[in-house]
């Protein structure tokens, strides 16, 4: 697990928004800026983790990289080489440049394969259960009581971020009650316009993270034994766009996992 990459809910999208604008002012081609956003985290994911942990200021790091991937697809004559600080909200990195490498291999597929053995042999939750303890979930959140939080989980638990590569997320699976509690604080911690809501996912009750009103986060949580066992959380933007315009018929979007 990595903690260097587990951030709030609104510096997540804070982040991507710069990368965006800053992709968008130097090539002055918007339709190009997301495949920019794209490619500079796959080159951060593609980063050897030790080299991940040593950069201080991630935030500065991708906003250099996507600048540099931006000047490789030589903008029109009189565009702008660089953006400004202030735009981007941040300080100058010294970054000597970027570090090449494969992404390293997950140990996802072998932790999905033991949950699904552990849910299958464990006690499942009335949905009355679930729809408490993910009220309690929330409450744990929203308070960041850490202890209460803890202490819904199972000693095992598990927890899975999809961040589809689009944003600095974990890549990782997250094992341990404690390291999923301190995962789950960070990023959905109380934060200004941030809001947590329990929200049907899937069939059953789950919860939804808000930043200023569009849905940043969505996270399912299967029950075993009276406690959560896993913690399923989706920030892939791809994944979000249909909970971010649902249709007014149409009752709460399906989220793959």
């Amino acid at each position: 697990m990595e903690h260097g990459d587990a951030v709030p809910i609104a510096e997540l999208l804070d982040e991507r928004r710069i990368l965006l604008e800053v992709a968008c002012r130097m090539l002055d081609r918007p339709g190009e800026a997301e495949s920019v956003v794209e490619e500079t985290y796959r080159r951060w994911y593609g980063l050897p983790e030790a080299t991940r942990r040593r950069i201080t200021a991630p935030r500065s790091w991708l906003t250099n990289t996507a600048g540099g991937i931006c000047l490789d697809r030589h903008p029109p004559p009189g565009r702008p080489a660089c953006v400004p600080d202030d735009v981007v909200g941040t300080v100058p990195d010294t970054v000597a440049g970027i570090v090449g490498g494969t992404r390293p291999e997950r140990a996802e597929p072998a932790a999905r394969a033991r949950c699904r053995l552990r849910m299958r042999h464990s006690r499942p939750g009335t949905p009355e259960e679930h729809d408490a303890l993910a009220r309690s979930v929330r409450e744990a959140c929203a308070s960041e009581d850490a202890g209460l939080l803890v202490s819904l989980l199972c000693p095992d638990a598990t927890a899975f971020f999809d961040g589809g590569g689009k944003v600095r997320a974990l890549i990782g699976p997250v094992h341990g009650s404690r390291q999923v509690a301190h995962s789950l604080l960070t990023l959905l911690g109380h934060r200004p316009h941030t809001a947590l809501t329990t929200h049907p996912v899937n069939g059953r009750t789950g919860l939804v993270a808000h930043y200023h009103h569009q849905v940043a986060a969505v996270i399912g949580l299967d029950i075993a034994d009276h406690h959560i066992a896993v913690v399923r959380v989706v920030l892939n933007p791809d994944k979000l766009r249909s909970w971010n315009r649902p249709s007014p018929l149409a009752g709460p979007p399906s989220t793959p996992w």
